[in-house]
């Protein structure tokens, strides 16, 4: 009896773990924090939620049909894409608005680049920084927990950077009761879903140890409130959920360590001398475009390898 045989390149492995699976477990993690936002902030930021979630899930699969290519908008990256997004974003944001961002995030930056696993930035994070440059007035409408009305509201981290009228305490700030983005005020609760993720290992805490631990040293040694420094500004939520993306992160330790010093130093420079108070979103995109970098430093070298002598 003839047998062919299908050879392909190493490694021969064989894991139950699936990018649906992955992606899963993502949502699961993120449904805590997503569901006290709207808790606190009101019916309108589940309304935010659920158009990004669903906005993200048909541009992918549109782009798919159009371009006759294999579906993968099942695989629920696009959900958690949409999911983080509208995580990102005031609940007062026009609904308009929160569409173009998805748009930006499904098929400029990852479907142009060839999709899931090829986009060289987080597509969350590259959509929410188009909306703060495009639409900065409509990004920074934040409203207070618990209010029926949208209002401007000044988040913790002003406290810190020069305005005495925002005084949200540690305790508050910790458990979500501070004004903000839907999905990033309770550090206590993306904690929870990050050691979630740890513990499934579909995540490294290698990069948001050191992404949060380097805010927080650089905060201390500026004589900031390294409490509200680290629980506010959407930092969790950056460095546990988004900087850690497996496509727009290095593949090492090492890599990882460097990637989330690179984060965290960024992140204060931003916040210390910048114009705004935040810079969790530019520190995330600026480190991106430096993995391939990162990744060719701290490459490891295969077993045996001698370099070749020269003239040979």
């Amino acid at each position: 009896m003839n047998k062919i045989l299908n050879v392909s390149s190493s490694p021969h492995l064989r894991h139950p773990d699936t990018t649906q699976g992955i992606m899963l477990d993502v949502l699961i993690a993120l449904v805590p924090a997503a569901i006290f936002g709207c808790v606190i902030f009101g019916w309108r930021s589940a309304l935010v939620l659920a158009v990004c979630m669903i906005s993200s899930f048909v541009f992918e699969y549109l782009w798919n049909v159009i371009l006759k290519k294999p579906q993968s908008a099942f695989d629920l990256s696009a959900l958690v894409t949409g999911l983080l997004l509208g995580m990102n974003l005031p609940r007062s944001i026009p609904i308009w608005m929160a569409i173009v961002g998805c748009f930006v995030a499904i098929i400029i930056v990852k479907q142009f680049f060839g999709g899931i696993g090829h986009n060289f930035a987080n597509p969350a994070i590259t959509a929410r920084i188009v909306l703060m440059v495009s639409f900065p007035a409509a990004m920074t409408n934040y409203i207070e927990p618990l209010s029926v009305d949208a209002v401007s509201s000044a988040t913790p981290l002003a406290s810190l950077y020069g305005d005495a009228t925002s005084a949200v305490t540690l305790k508050d700030a910790f458990f979500g009761i501070q004004g903000g983005c839907i999905g990033e005020t309770s550090a206590f609760l993306l904690i929870i879903g990050g050691l979630y993720l740890i513990l499934r290992r579909v995540i490294n805490p290698v990069i948001p140890v050191c992404f949060i631990g380097t805010v927080a040293l650089a905060s201390l040694i500026a004589g900031h409130n390294v409490g509200l420094a680290v629980c506010s500004g959407g930092l969790m939520l950056g460095a546990i959920f988004m900087a850690t993306d497996y496509t727009t992160s290095p593949t090492t330790n090492w890599g990882k360590a460097i990637f989330g010093v690179g984060c965290g130093l960024i992140t204060f420079i931003i916040r210390y001398f910048g114009a705004l108070p935040e810079g969790v979103s530019y520190s995330i995109l600026l480190m991106n475009i430096l993995v391939p970098y990162i990744n060719r430093i701290t490459a490891r070298k295969p077993f045996g390898y001698v370099k070749a002598k020269e003239g040979k």
